[in-house]
């Protein structure tokens, strides 16, 4: 940041003052996890000229020479083109089943399951895992669907980048600032 030098400590709640962080098309880099970086990234990189201030908290930093108000909204000046296909992950595969057993709907204590076991050849691939609760993954155990008796609410499937961006939507994080509704919510319907 050149000759600036920004004391945290002396910022009172400054640590509360994430900057969200849009492409350069203006939709958020993610939905889930919500893209954003703390006050001194989203500072730096518009010194260093990678984004641009898009909106502002009310709270300030100073420094000998200079007083900026916090970042609250940037976005980068060049596209970065969101991956084709997403990480297979166990987060993303939690986020492709909305956070839900596939086998019962329950929300809790999740873990995932081979839906053919692997004993018998099943892989670890998107087609073949399911979110699970511990319960359910417990009563399957290393059986087939048709052995156990159980049936998933949806097959597992690779999904796309976009369709994982769309679901993450769904989950708003705790946190959101008033000046962050319009980027993260453009194309909701608007009211009457």
């Amino acid at each position: 940041m050149g000759n600036y030098s920004f004391a945290m400590n002396k910022i009172p709640g400054a640590e509360a003052c994430p900057a969200l962080v849009l492409n350069a098309d203006y939709r958020p880099l993610s939905y889930f996890p919500l893209s954003i970086w703390h006050w001194q990234s989203a500072l730096k990189a518009a010194f260093m000229e990678r984004v641009d201030i898009i909106a502002q908290y009310d709270r300030e930093v100073h420094s000998p020479n200079v007083t900026l108000k916090l970042p609250s909204v940037i976005a980068l000046r060049k596209f970065i083109k969101p991956p084709a296909k997403p990480a297979f992950t166990r987060f993303n595969l939690f986020l492709r089943d909305a956070f839900t057993c596939q086998y019962c709907g329950h929300r809790d204590d999740l873990t995932y399951d081979h839906v053919m076991p692997r004993r018998l050849g099943g892989r670890t691939t998107w087609q073949n895992i399911a979110t699970a609760c511990a319960p359910c993954n417990l009563r399957k155990g290393g059986r087939t669907l048709e052995q156990s008796g159980m049936h998933l609410r949806a097959h597992p499937r690779q999904p796309g980048s976009y369709e994982l961006q769309e679901i993450g939507r769904s989950f708003p994080p705790n946190y959101l600032h008033d000046s962050w509704s319009d980027y993260l919510y453009w194309d909701a319907e608007l009211e009457a």
